[in-house]
């Protein structure tokens, strides 16, 4: 047997779906959408991801003082990471951001996937890229990073001095506390394993 709503619980759903289409039409419509879609699934249309990290951007006027405080901090800088942090742009105001780690098995992935397929995924489920910014800002404020790990971060990839595209990585090997950089390229394809530091959902 089927029910079906009376005139006054249909004429209830129109502020809902008004406010639901403005979202649509908003510049995180295809947030709203993929959220939509996970529901009809009856799935969870916004997963929660657990806020790791808390940094601020936006503390140095420019990338050469940025540069300086990771160097007399102690932090190492690859050469290719150095190239790509040369064409950062520094937040004009203090900025605090919320972080969160998720992996490719997180993500659903069982098999290596390419770079823009992870992208894709995570902001399907609310997650945001990275400023460039958050890259050398994480390594400064996270010294106690520990041992043996390596955090890739969410980014726009940014072209290097050859013009190759890299994102930047947070790791911790046995040589010291790296700010370092990885391919960038979309078809580039990462192990489940791998760990990603994205935005965390905005909540309003």
């Amino acid at each position: 047997m089927s029910i079906m709503l009376d005139a006054s619980a249909l004429a209830e759903t129109a502020g809902p779906f008004k406010a639901f289409f403005e979202k649509l039409a908003g510049p995180e419509g295809p947030q709203w959408f993929a959220a939509f879609k996970r529901f009809l699934r009856k799935e969870d249309p916004w997963p929660q991801f657990p806020v790791w990290k808390t940094i601020t951007l936006g503390t140095f006027k420019t990338v050469d003082g940025l540069r300086a405080s990771l160097v007399s901090a102690g932090f190492r800088i690859s050469d290719y990471a150095g190239r790509i942090l040369a064409k950062n742009s520094m937040s004009p105001k203090k900025t605090k951001l919320d972080l969160v780690i998720v992996s490719g098995t997180d993500l659903g992935f069982t098999q290596a996937a390419r770079r823009d397929t992870i992208y894709a995924r995570a902001l399907e489920l609310g997650l945001r890229l990275c400023p460039a910014e958050v890259g050398p800002q994480l390594r400064l404020q996270y010294p106690d990073q520990p041992p043996g790990e390596w955090l890739l971060i969410a980014m726009e990839p940014l072209a290097d001095s050859g013009g190759y595209l890299k994102v930047f990585s947070v790791e911790h090997v046995g040589s010291g506390r790296w700010l370092y950089s990885y391919y960038g390229e979309p078809g580039h394809a990462w192990y489940p394993a791998g760990r990603w530091v994205f935005l965390a959902p905005r909540t309003t």
